[in-house]
């Protein structure tokens, strides 16, 4: 509505401006210098009576005088003939294009330009929904150029760090974190999402920098949820089992009222579940526990991957004695998919669901790993 009264505050400012001419007379100029003249004339003779000037000079004066009055006369009179014989109906055809065809026009043309029919919007809602429209793309390359050009802007790789973890991006989250901690300062919040993303970088397995990160973390803040979870996630890998239920308990324990991540740890507590064993089984094959991990760290990369694979294959033998350990299985599939052994991964979690397939809440944990690992599918 506010738009339309500019509108036609304008028009009728467009239209004052072409009448207003129009509506002016001229001031008759010939007449003006007949009056001129004339006061000159009267003048003279004021002049000639007091003796200021000689008769012969006053003549000539009144001559010259006289002279210019007749010519103003006359051309006063050509003016005056002038503007009788001029046609009015010019003047009207002016004001007739200013009050009628200006608007007129101007409606038109906004009618075949324009979109009179679309809805009106706040300028607020329009500059959102174009940001909304722009590819996160595009602004993900925008904050990238700001941090390329400054690489010590600790806001850029603050806001980069989420970003890059949502979209998959789990390297550069890694770095991105690093960076903001190195230049923001470390926060509890900051470590345990840098652990978050080395995990994800690892394929799920909370690796030594992971662990490091979430002590760091544990540090600053003893009641941080993301890193009470994550440390419950790394006793489970090294095998601590009543150690990981413990942490995770007692989160659930702690939890408020609504608490989003509550599912969360329900559902890892509920993964870990152990079965009772069969009889004669043989017992449930170990993961590397902290003392393997330490030892490892001192190895060379090829006698640490020949100790991780040797580890691999005995359980992957145990399994084949014993196929209802879940637990197995599921370490198996993680310490493949770490290897990068992908295939094997994938082999090792169809024997798992051969060998699963009268227990329907094992082969849900199955299911859900390769869904966590990217193997489902």
């Amino acid at each position: 509505m506010a738009l339309w009264f500019i509108f036609a505050l304008m028009t009728v400012a467009a239209i004052f401006a072409v009448l207003w001419p129009l509506s002016r007379r001229e001031d008759a100029r010939g007449g003006s210098d007949i009056a001129v003249y004339r006061d000159q004339l009267d003048e003279i003779a004021r002049d000639r009576a007091s003796g200021l000037i000689g008769e012969s000079e006053a003549e000539a004066a009144r001559v010259e005088v006289s002279r210019r009055l007749l010519a103003a006369a006359d051309a006063a009179e050509a003016e005056k003939s002038a503007s009788v014989t001029s046609p009015i109906w010019r003047r009207r055809a002016a004001a007739l294009t200013g009050l009628v065809l200006l608007p007129l026009g101007a409606a038109v043309l906004y009618l075949y330009l324009g979109s009179p029919e679309m809805p009106g919007e706040p300028l607020a809602a329009r500059s959102r929904a174009a940001n909304e429209a722009r590819p996160i793309e595009d602004l993900v390359a925008q904050v990238e150029q700001r941090a390329a050009q400054n690489p010590n802007d600790g806001r850029a790789w603050e806001v980069l760090a989420p970003v890059y973890m949502r979209l998959g991006r789990f390297d550069e989250s890694v770095r991105a974190w690093q960076n903001s901690i190195r230049l923001n300062g470390a926060t509890a919040a900051r470590e345990a999402d840098l652990g978050e993303a080395l995990v994800a970088a690892a394929n799920g397995v909370v690796t030594v920098d992971a662990k490091a990160a979430f002590d760091r973390a544990l540090a600053l803040d003893k009641e941080d949820v993301k890193t009470r979870f994550y440390l419950g996630l790394a006793a489970e890998q090294d095998g601590k089992r009543a150690e990981a239920e413990a942490i995770w308990r007692d989160l659930l324990a702690h939890a408020p009222p609504g608490a989003p991540w509550v599912p969360v740890v329900r559902q890892a507590l509920e993964r870990g579940a152990p079965a009772a064993p069969r009889p004669g089984a043989a017992p449930a094959a170990p993961g590397p526990n902290a003392d393997d991990v330490a030892a490892a760290q001192k190895m060379n990369p090829d006698d640490q991957r020949q100790m991780i694979g040797g580890m691999v294959a005995r359980l992957a033998d145990r399994l084949k004695q014993d196929g209802s350990d879940v637990d197995g299985w599921l370490r198996l599939v993680r310490a493949y998919t770490v290897l990068g052994e992908r295939d094997k991964a994938q082999a090792a979690a169809a024997d798992a669901k051969r060998a699963l397939a009268a227990e329907p809440d094992k082969l849900k944990r199955i299911e859900s790993l390769l869904k966590e690992l990217g193997l489902a599918g």
